[in-house]
Parts: structure tokens; C-alpha cells; sequence
């Protein structure tokens, strides 16, 4: 990894900003890397096997005078007894109407992104300011939702294993549903409320992972989880069919006629060796793209460095990495002595070859069964609008030809126009308007729109 791959993941770590694609080179998978099992964090695993569930979730409440008696639960969950694998949760009942409130998990993406990104930086209670003090945010989720937060998978954030890392998505919606289960036994007043997965970014691999691993077990599982459906925000999950950065890098004036042919003369290379499944080149075919340091085509050609938001280079400020290494804070949270983001590159490494499998087939399967909602910033680059819709357009889901004529509606929010929206069977699809890769960032209330009306079943145009 070259010296500026190194200072950007310091920095990245330091300053708490969670890359979605994290600037990345071939993965380094060193077999000796040791591994410190850690010590003093809360692993409520025992407490579901001994059937002490008052006592789990007692000794998960968090406890900060800085956290404004927002009501919170953290700690672990083993998922992998052989790899010592454990998923770290941090969970927020819903602020009005707990009884009856949707349940909604949030995964980022990365690989290897922590989902407290999504917390502090997007939709959570908690905004991190500068001196490290804590403001609330106002279009926080749990207002109206009870949102839980998993750093996925084993590896990333606080979460951490020995050697039990993600190769594939069977192996993040297996982890990921052994999680659930516990949590639900422990808060179990939840089983019957809508359940909806959430994520963005490589969650487009995520969430598909676990909703399908719900969709299978369910029916035969003794604790049954109310799974009702999803929401991918720029989600990256058919790369064949997202590989259309020529044109849409083309079309939006980045790029010239020249630079257009010569992505599109990689793009098909990369196709190629999907179809011929050589994963790991196809992958390195994106890094060329987009995905790695520098050297990238498209920060050759634009000189740009933020493949988020085409309009805005700067970096902005992020302080939560910092407040997650103050000692009162890992206290309040249950991690004992696990260091935040420590495995986080080690995850994108083991995912390396997943970067280019698609899971359009089981995004295709849940369309049949259960509402999905496939939404983008406008402003994006890396998952642009017009990679989604295109993979979209060629998914095979039962209402696809209807997809494929419906009318988009204006969406407003707050009486401005917010996006818009086209629905066919139980695929919503919209696009958010001057929103980046992080949607929320941009525009917390129409993230917070969507979300209500989404899991409610509410339309989000008037002419629906």
C-alpha cells in the first residue's frame, strides 16, 4: 500500500471519516497478523444461553451524561463461537410511541465501514462538534423508529474476530441473522413490529445479504423476526450492470469523447471477467476506475478527489472517531479495551473478490415477497442515479415491464421539490435531489421522509 493509501487511512481513523469506498489497493491479506483478544467488553451472548434477559439488557443500557438522557443499549453478540467473531450493536428505542413504533437496522457500507458513521454523521441522536461535546440532531430516526446499529461485518468499527472475516455475503446475512436473533430474544417486545433493513453504499450488498437470509429462515425458525423490507441508499449490488461510468461521466461534462471510450474500454473488460468469474481481476478493473488513490481515470481526467458528490471536493470535518477514544465514552458503550477501526482494512481485504458478485437474484427473489426501496443522491459519482437505474432496468423481478413504463411523480418535502419517485410492484425507486452518496447529510428531512412513509406503507407522491 502506497504512502498516500497509508496517511489517508490514518487520517481516516483519526479524524473518524468512514469512506464508503475506502481508497483502497490490492488486499493484503497477511496470514501472521496477531490478534490481541481483547477484554472488558460486554458480550451479552451468555445472558441469551442462560436465559438472563432483565439482566442482558440492564447491563447493556449506556450510561453518558453527555448523550442528553438519550435512551440507548450497547455490547456484543457472538456470531462465530469458532473465530471468536462479535458483532457490537448500539441500539435507540424509538422516541415516541416505543410500543408500536417500525424497527429499523442500519448497515454501512465500505467493506469495513463502521455504522456509527451512520449515527453520528447521518441520521443518530448525536452530532459529534469539534471540542467533542454532543448536540442532538434533529431528524434523528429514532424519533419515530427504533433504529439499531451493527457494525458489519465481524471486523469493522468495534466489532472484531479472529480470523473469522467475510468472504462472501452468505457469510454477512449468516452473522448478521445470529445477531438479530439475540437481539429480539433480549428485547423481545419487538418480534411483532415491522422489521426493515436499512444501509447504503455496500450495503446495496448488505442488506440484500440479511433480508434474503431472513426470507429463508423465517419460516422454519423458532424466534420469527417481522421482517417487511428494505431501504439501499446508492446501493452498490449488480456491479455488471453499474459499470456505465463512461456514459454517465460523459453525460454529466466530466469527461470527454476520449476518456469516455477509454472507460468504457475497461467497463467491458471488467464485465468480461465477471461473466468469466474472475472476481478479484473484475474488482481491480473498478479500483482502475475509480476506486483507488490518485491514479484512478477519473482523477486524472477531472482532477477530482470526492467520488460522493461531484459538486463539492472539500472534506468535511468529522470528529466521532476521536469521541469513541475517549475513555468515558468506551465505557458508557461496553467495548472495553476492542480499538475502533483496527480490522477495518482487513475486511475490505477478505471482501475483495465480493466487491464485483452481484446479488441482483436475491434482490430479484424479495421484490415477490416484500417491498424494497432503491433510492440516490443525485450528486453521486461512485454509485451514481444512473448506475442504479440501469441495473434496475435489466433486474428480473415480476413487475419489471412495469417498471420499465412507470410514471415518476414529483416528491415534495417541505413544500420544495425533494425528488422523484416511480414505483412497480413492491420496487419504490427515487432520486434525491442535490443529495450526495450519504443522503441524509445533505437532506435530513427528506431522508427522514422517506424513511417514515416507506415503512408505513404511506405514498410519497400525491398522485400515487
Amino acid at each position: 500500500m502506497g504512502i498516500f493509501l497509508v496517511l489517508s487511512a490514518i487520517l481516516l481513523i483519526v479524524q473518524g471519516i468512514s469512506a464508503q469506498f475506502p481508497n483502497h489497493g490490492r488486499p493484503r491479506l497477511n496470514k501472521d497478523i496477531p490478534f490481541k483478544t481483547p477484554t472488558g467488553q460486554l458480550i451479552l451472548t451468555d445472558y441469551v444461553k442462560d436465559n438472563k434477559l432483565s439482566e442482558a439488557r440492564a447491563a447493556s443500557e449506556v450510561h453518558y451524561d453527555g448523550f442528553q438522557n438519550v435512551s440507548s443499549y450497547s455490547g456484543y453478540f457472538t456470531v462465530d463461537e469458532l473465530y471468536d467473531s462479535n458483532l457490537f450493536f448500539w441500539f435507540f428505542p424509538a422516541l415516541n410511541d416505543y410500543e408500536t413504533a417500525p424497527v429499523v437496522l442500519w448497515l454501512q457500507g465500505g467493506p469495513g465501514s463502521s455504522s456509527l458513521f451512520g449515527l453520528f454523521g447521518e441520521h443518530g441522536p448525536f452530532i459529534i462538534n469539534k471540542d467533542l461535546s454532543v448536540s442532538l440532531r434533529e431528524y434523528s430516526w429514532h424519533k419515530d423508529h427504533s433504529v439499531l446499529y451493527i457494525d458489519n461485518p465481524a471486523g469493522t468499527g468495534f466489532s472484531y474476530t479472529n480470523g473469522g472475516f467475510a468472504k462472501n455475503e452468505t457469510k454477512v446475512g449468516a452473522d448478521l441473522y445470529r445477531a438479530l436473533v439475540q437481539f429480539f430474544t433480549i428485547f423481545s417486545e419487538l418480534q411483532d413490529k415491522p422489521f426493515f433493513v436499512s444501509g447504503e453504499s455496500y450495503g446495496g450488498k448488505y442488506v440484500p445479504a440479511i433480508s434474503y437470509t431472513l426470507h429463508k429462515n423465517n419460516p422454519t425458525a423458532e424466534l420469527k423476526i417481522n421482517y417487511q423490507g428494505s431501504l439501499i441508499g446508492n446501493g452498490w449490488s449488480d456491479p455488471a450492470n453499474q459499470f456505465v461510468y463512461s456514459d454517465f461521466l460523459y453525460q454529466l461534462g466530466l469527461v470527454d469523447i476520449n476518456v469516455r471510450e477509454e472507460i468504457r474500454a475497461v467497463e467491458a473488460e471488467a464485465v468480461q471477467l465477471i461473466n468469466e468469474e474472475n472476481f478479484t481481476e473484475a474488482t481491480q478493473k473498478f479500483q482502475d476506475i475509480i476506486l483507488g488513490d490518485s491514479n484512478t481515470i477519473y482523477h486524472r481526467a477531472t482532477g477530482l478527489s470526492n467520488i460522493y458528490n461531484y459538486i463539492d471536493d472539500s472534506d468535511e470535518p468529522s470528529y466521532y472517531g476521536k469521541f469513541l477514544r475517549l475513555e468515558e465514552v468506551r465505557q458508557a458503550l461496553h467495548v472495553g479495551s476492542v480499538e475502533f477501526g483496527s480490522q477495518s482494512d482487513l475486511v475490505y481485504d477478505y471482501l475483495w473478490d465480493d466487491i464485483t458478485v452481484s446479488v441482483a437474484p436475491w434482490i430479484s427473489e424479495l421484490l415477490s415477497y416484500y417491498r424494497i426501496l432503491i433510492f440516490n443522491g443525485q450528486l453521486d459519482i461512485v454509485v451514481g442515479y444512473a448506475l442504479t437505474a440501469n441495473y434496475l432496468q435489466k433486474l428480473n423481478f415480476s413487475s419489471v415491464a412495469e417498471y420499465k413504463t412507470a410514471d415518476r411523480y414529483v416528491w415534495e418535502v417541505n413544500d420544495r421539490v425533494a425528488g422523484y419517485v416511480k414505483t412497480a410492484g413492491n420496487l419504490t425507486e427515487v432520486l434525491v435531489r442535490d443529495a450526495s452518496h450519504m443522503v441524509p447529510v445533505e437532506q435530513p428531512d427528506a431522508a427522514y421522509d422517506l424513511l417514515y412513509k416507506f415503512v408505513r406503507n404511506i405514498p410519497l407522491a400525491d398522485e400515487f
